[in-house]
């Protein structure tokens, strides 16, 4: 499939574009960028240098993907965005490529739907299957796993971790590791329950949501010290796989998790 480029794009000869790329008009294209294959570039939209993007990925006007990381500590070294394929990216968004200090490269995965205005900072890490809504937000070094979910206007704190199928509502503020199939709300976020939509679609049995369900009771809600908390889900519950990563996630976590929010729904779930 031929490529397909605009007379009032500027594409710098050291870019490198794949067969059946489309290029609108005015989009920048800077050296040192590789776009993949069958990639659609929208008008006004700028790719800029070393910036790696996969197959199939749309970008929709006015994004600007791979900016220089805005962090005081970067010194011009060279550094990269890897994008994988088949993301939407939409109008506005900004994606910025990584520094020294962690690793040299923003990396996000496949699949995945970045809503109007998002923001993706340096050296963070995006699985697949994520959808950031319109305005949200990552900070530097965030780690947002498959399948995550962040409402609108939510912001997330440098080096905090989102786990798998977790879901951050709108215009809250995550300043902890939240873990995976777990629900934070509020301007300063705590945990309110499992993310039992999440878990639905995941078509996870009935009784996998009861235990996320049960574990949260214990590990947050019950007063019994971590450690012995996870301890306790884990020896009654640790053979179901989700339990499995929910306590992992806990325990590995470098910041801390969210505490449990100051109003619940009483029994941990959040329907």
């Amino acid at each position: 499939m031929r490529r397909s480029l605009h007379p009032s794009a500027f594409v710098s000869p050291g870019a490198v574009l794949g067969e059946g790329v489309s290029i609108g008009p005015c989009v920048v294209v800077e050296e040192d960028v590789v776009i993949g294959d069958n990639c659609q570039i929208h008008a006004f939209a700028s790719i800029k240098r070393y910036t790696r993007m996969g197959t199939g990925n749309i970008v929709h006007s006015y994004a600007a993907v791979g900016g220089i990381p805005q962090d005081l500590k970067f010194a011009g070294e060279v550094s990269f965005l890897e994008i994988g394929n088949n993301n939407t990216i939409r109008e506005f968004a900004t994606m910025h490529r990584g520094t020294d200090g962690g690793g040299g490269s923003t990396r996000i995965g496949d699949n995945n739907l970045f809503m109007a205005y998002t923001h993706v900072a340096h050296d963070c890490r995006i699985g697949n299957g994520v959808i950031m809504s319109n305005n949200a937000t990552l900070a530097g070094h965030v780690l947002l796993q498959d399948g995550a979910i962040l409402g609108g206007l939510s912001a997330v704190h440098q080096f905090s971790r989102i786990g798998r199928y977790a879901f951050v509502g709108g215009m809250t503020g995550v300043a902890q590791d939240l873990p995976p199939y777990m629900l934070a709300v509020g301007d300063r976020s705590g945990i309110h329950g499992p993310n039992i939509v999440g878990l639905r679609r995941l078509n996870v049995p009935v009784t996998t949501v009861a235990a996320v369900r049960a574990a949260f009771r214990v590990i947050w809600l019950s007063g019994v010290p971590r450690k012995e908390a996870l301890a306790r889900v884990e020896e009654e519950y640790g053979h179901i796989p989700q339990i499995q990563e929910l306590i992992a996630f806990v325990r590995e976590s470098p910041r801390g998790v969210l505490a449990a929010a100051a109003r619940h729904s009483g029994n941990g779930a959040a329907d």
